[in-house]
């Protein structure tokens, strides 16, 4: 199948088989089409967490607005980004891009200077808004993936970040969460949008077209 044939297959499903399992081999895929996403400057500045623990997925309930979802999935994906661009965090990331490209270090230096001047320069709150929107690039990669795989997916915004935080000790790690991503097979008789036509702006007034 085709990407958009792939994409018109998928919804966000909200109720979760909990016997059924996404084999390692898909979450792999998954995981890596997360991994491969662009982000800005190539920073990739945040983490991706991977959960199929029940223990932990059951502490997470709490913070979230689905409950049943989070619990019944198969795996819970929670993108946790970094709390603000620092120095070395953007020279760890260009360090280890010099030398997998057989480069010295400190070949992009006039570069990190530049992005420094900006990153470190702007306010946690100000940081910590464009590194989420990087997370935003992963998770699309991701959904469009786990379509591919036929694999079902819930894109989650909607949740209480301070419980997901502490139950997973990112503030120790510098991260906080802003996404998460169900995936797992859908419970199809319990699914109420499962059998619900698809609703998008038609093309002429979801498309401005400059020629």
């Amino acid at each position: 199948m085709s990407l958009i044939e792939n994409l018109q297959w998928r919804h966000a499903v909200k109720a979760y088989d909990p016997t059924k399992k996404v084999s390692q081999e898909n979450i792999d895929k998954i995981v890596e089409a997360a991994r491969l996403a662009p982000t800005s400057s190539g920073l990739q500045p945040f983490k991706l967490i991977v959960i199929e623990n029940q223990e932990i997925k059951e502490k997470l309930v709490d913070g979230a607005l689905n409950p049943e979802c989070m619990r019944d999935c198969s795996h819970l994906l929670v993108f946790a980004a970094w709390d603000r661009y620092t120095e070395e965090r953007i020279d760890y990331i260009y360090d280890m891009t010099t030398d997998e490209r057989g480069l010295p270090r400190g070949r992009f230096g006039s570069y990190t200077d530049q992005i420094k001047g900006i990153y470190l320069n702007e306010t946690a709150e100000e940081n910590h808004a464009h590194i989420a929107r990087q997370a935003y690039i992963a998770l699309g990669m991701a959904l469009a993936q786990a379509a591919e795989l036929k694999v079902d997916s819930t894109p989650i915004e909607g949740f209480d970040n301070k419980h997901i935080d502490e139950v997973l000790n990112l503030k120790e790690q510098n991260l906080k969460s802003v996404l998460l991503m169900y995936v797992g097979y859908g419970d199809d008789e319990n699914d109420w949008l499962k059998n619900m036509k698809k609703v998008r702006l038609p093309k002429e007034e979801f498309v401005i077209e400059i020629k």
